[in-house]
């Protein structure tokens, strides 16, 4: 059994910014979350079986209280924010689960999701569905792995040690140094990717790393500035670091059995009407027959 998590806000906004401008017969923009619904189905017709879908409900979270700057939803284009709730409705009504996040973020339930599915032994494969990199903490082996689904590239363990420089359980430390500006946190002043993979790959979490820039191994030593660097900003470093760090009990499914698909709902069509796509009623039901005779 395989599970595909997917980050239904990246999904949104990749769609907006892809898809020319539609309306529905209410003049509501519509293009993206069709998009997505489509998308989604395409996953499904490809063969996935198990999948969740989770959404940024509230665009704020709890670590908009631990850092003033973090991202909000202010400057997010009215016509793409009115289709969030529209794509949640559209893929429940299609049959699949989303988990609506609240309190958390859409990256919290990934990292939930791949807890729960990691928990159950009939699971051969978690595939994490966005580029997103600070899903890249969650990896592991070759069992949880990372999907870009539009370059069709999967990453495992050692590939985000290729692409980063450290292990997935020290991207949270990478990304508080070096920080991320399309979360709204600045990282540790002198700090880049090239420095931060360097001692890290050596020292793994942000308090094993020596205050001593001569301790430092042979490639980073005499950089002084940065270790001063680092000591003066350790309580910041280790803040971005608690911000940069996914939350893996949030709200998701109780069982990986809710996440198989079943076949769309008797509001589909309704909601496919909405969303100005009748053929992906067609393409849902033809999908469903195929399921149900093989598990029959």
């Amino acid at each position: 059994m395989n599970v595909h998590l997917v980050d239904g806000t990246y999904e949104l906004f990749r769609h907006y910014f892809a898809l020319p401008s539609s309306t529905n017969d209410r003049g509501q923009e519509v293009a993206a979350a069709r998009g997505v619904c489509g998308s989604i189905l395409s996953m499904l017709e490809d063969g996935a079986t198990h999948v969740a879908v989770a959404t940024d409900h509230v665009i704020e979270s709890f670590r908009n209280e631990l850092w003033p700057g973090y991202k909000d939803g202010s400057g997010i284009e009215p016509e793409l924010f009115s289709q969030f709730a529209i794509v949640e409705e559209s893929l429940e009504a299609m049959g699949v689960a989303v988990w609506r996040m609240v309190e958390y973020e859409a990256d919290d339930g990934l990292a939930s999701g791949v807890a729960l599915a990691s928990r159950d032994q009939r699971v051969d494969h978690v595939f994490i569905c966005t580029p997103d990199k600070d899903l890249a903490q969650c990896v592991a082996g070759t069992r949880v792995l990372q999907f870009h689904r539009r370059e069709r590239q999967v990453i495992d363990e050692e590939g985000i040690k290729t692409k980063f420089g450290v292990s997935p359980a020290s991207i949270p430390d990478y990304l508080a140094l070096v920080g991320d500006s399309a979360d709204g946190y600045p990282g540790l002043p002198g700090w880049g990717k090239k420095s931060a993979a360097t001692v890290l790959a050596r020292y793994d979490h942000l308090e094993h790393v020596p205050a001593d820039g001569e301790a430092w191994d042979v490639e980073l030593r005499g950089k002084a500035k940065l270790a001063r660097t680092l000591v003066g900003g350790l309580d910041l470093a280790f803040l971005f670091r608690e911000i940069a760090t996914l939350v893996r009990d949030a709200p998701v499914s109780a069982s990986i059995d809710e996440l198989r698909w079943r076949g769309p709902r008797r509001t589909f069509r309704a909601v496919a009407k909405k969303l100005g796509a009748p053929k992906l009623v067609q393409r849902a039901e033809d999908l469903a027959k195929v399921g149900a005779s093989r598990r029959s």
